[in-house]
């Protein structure tokens, strides 16, 4: 599917259906909402933003080599298990920015791991409380780890997980780590059969919470919690206002209900933005999480992601690249293969445009802002100028390379 293809479809379809509304008398009124309508004004060129690549970190197996991990993670975080078949699949390889939350937390601190969409955060709490249960007696019916998300579709999603690492490759009811979904979806008997015995991993949200906290039949629950090792509150961007401070309130509640001395508080969050250096950033994150957890959070307890080029590094202010930029542009013709797509110079120009840029002052990679291929602000003005070819060239090869339809 060319998706460039598909959005202008959209496009005109829509305005088609918009401009069967307008019926203006006046030409010179008339020929104005063309003119803006044409311009993009209720439909602007979308932006676009590549998905970065992310530093790899250790494997499972190194952590549990190194005494980090208890010996049963090895088997249980794999890629690659199949239910019903017994196979174990193939070691489980970590970002760095994971490996790094993990450390954090074998390391007693509260933390917070900062990181876009897709880049695994969930493993970030679920390696060290899995880790906690195996060692303090797992399935013994007290609660290890309470997990808050905003909303239940996060909270299914991340069930389908625990099944694919907790049970695959195990023989029914032998999973060595018990968890349980508790957000309102469940029936009675589900719910019954969650308060009689607790998981060591219970999922909720911060609303369900509240009627833990409150109504007799569910505080059995918190009873049973004086074990409780971690405390996630999961999307913690999403708190703010009065539901930040509602969240902020329950996070103090539990500590206080549970009475576990050894409780560790964990959020997630989007990619860090903002003013300031990365480390300004981190500050400011460990300040509201602080503010949000009622305990404090260092400011290197923030783990932030750690981006790495797929592409050959390149300068793009040099003058041997512009000229072979200029000359790739003008040719036009795609990579053949991956090891001449990792060299291409429109590819490496695109990576670092959409993808990630140096920050000199951090001496780290970090996200680019997202950017429209085409207009004045667009990335086919600015390939134009590092080139000097015309900028409807230059849009068909990014549009070309971008989508590569033999590549995908």
């Amino acid at each position: 599917m060319d998706v460039f293809d598909l959005r202008e479809r959209l496009v005109q379809d829509y305005r088609r259906y918009a401009e069967s509304f307008l019926s203006v008398k006046d030409e010179r009124i008339a020929e104005h909402l063309q003119e803006e309508l044409g311009s993009g004004l209720l439909w602007p060129d979308p932006p676009v933003q590549l998905n970065p690549a992310f530093e790899p970190g250790e494997t499972i197996d190194d952590l549990v080599a190194e005494g980090d991990l208890h010996d049963e993670c090895a088997r249980i975080f794999r890629v690659g298990k199949e239910p019903g078949t017994g196979s174990f699949g193939k070691p489980m390889s970590l970002h760095r920015h994971q490996a790094d939350a993990i450390r954090e937390a074998q390391a007693d601190r509260n933390y917070v791991l900062t990181t876009g969409t897709g880049s695994g955060k969930s493993l970030a709490y679920i390696i060290p409380a899995v880790d906690h249960a195996l060692r303090h007696g797992a399935k013994n019916g007290r609660l290890k780890a309470l997990i808050i998300y905003p909303m239940n579709a996060l909270a299914n999603s991340q069930m389908g997980e625990l099944e694919k690492f907790l049970c695959h490759g195990y023989p029914d009811g032998q999973n060595p780590v018990s968890f349980a979904r508790y957000t309102g979806q469940e029936d009675d008997e589900k719910r019954q059969a969650i308060r009689a015995n607790p998981p060591d991993i219970l999922l909720t949200n911060y609303v369900m919470l509240e009627y833990i906290l409150t109504r007799p039949e569910d505080r059995k629950l918190i009873e049973k919690a004086g074990e409780l090792r971690y405390l996630v509150l999961d999307e913690l961007h999403t708190y703010r206002g009065r539901q930040g401070a509602d969240v902020g309130l329950l996070s103090r509640r539990v500590r206080n209900a549970c009475g576990s001395s050894t409780m560790r508080m964990v959020g997630t969050s989007a990619t860090l933005a903002g003013p300031g250096s990365f480390e300004e950033q981190r500050t400011e994150v460990a300040a509201v999480a602080s503010r949000i957890f009622g305990v404090p959070v260092l400011a290197e307890s923030v783990v932030g992601e750690t981006l790495r080029t797929e592409t050959d590094d390149a300068d793009l202010e040099a003058p041997e690249f512009k000229s072979a930029l200029t000359e790739r542009v003008r040719r036009g013709r795609p990579s053949d293969s991956l090891q001449e797509f990792v060299a291409d110079p429109l590819a490496c120009w695109i990576e670092r445009t959409f993808g990630i840029r140096w920050n000199q002052d951090d001496e780290r990679y970090e996200r680019c802002d997202p950017m429209p291929i085409s207009g004045e602000k667009g990335a086919s003005r600015r390939l134009s100028e590092s080139t000097g070819l015309d900028a409807t060239s230059c849009e068909a090869a990014l549009r070309e390379t971008l989508f590569e339809p033999g590549r995908v």
